[in-house]
């Protein structure tokens, strides 16, 4: 490798630092992603919710709403995320209910699309789940309950229909710098 770097250090007109991974620095915002990286983690989709008082923010959202993805590039800009999945019948954790330290965010979806993602992914994993979850009135269910549960709890709402990762991401970061001023 010797003689590339010192071909590229010519080319570049740049002298060569010789240390490896120099690129990166290691300093406590790096460190900072990695615990939230880790964190996030350990917290997808419901896993761990005894300690979400730790979480900088909390999805909340039917099962397909980009809830997982979203909150691995939270992460990777270093909120600790977790990220709770509403399933009908089933109740959230109370954790989430009164509090006023967590930055709670639900996502939503339109029905119709939500509707072809999953049948999409059950086909994609030759999955036999159960009719509901491809039903496209059970469907609808799901997502007005979900915007009843966060209407009633105050928790501001994204509708994920037409947006990216990145810009889902960009919205509740700015709900978190505007809850975290308060």
């Amino acid at each position: 490798m010797g003689d590339l770097i010192s071909n590229f250090s010519k080319l570049l007109k740049k002298e060569a630092s010789h240390k490896p991974s120099g690129q990166h620095i290691l300093d406590d915002e790096y460190y900072k992603r990695i615990e939230a990286v880790q964190f996030t983690m350990s917290h997808d989709d419901g896993k761990i919710i005894l300690d979400l008082e730790n979480s900088d923010i909390v999805i909340v959202g039917a099962s397909r709403t980009s809830k997982t993805p979203t909150s691995i590039y939270l992460a990777n800009r270093g909120y600790k995320t977790s990220n709770i999945p509403i399933i009908p019948n089933k109740n959230l954790p109370p954790q989430l209910f009164g509090s006023k330290k967590i930055c709670i965010v639900g996502l939503v979806c339109d029905p119709s699309r939500l509707f072809d993602v999953r049948k999409n992914r059950v086909q994609s994993l030759n999955e036999d789940r159960s009719s509901d979850y491809t039903n496209q009135e059970e469907i609808m269910n799901e997502i007005e309950e979900s915007k009843k549960i966060f209407k009633k709890n105050n928790w501001p709402i994204i509708d994920v229909t037409r947006k990216s990762v990145e810009e889902t991401a960009a919205s509740i970061i700015k709900i978190f710098d505007i809850l975290k001023a308060r």
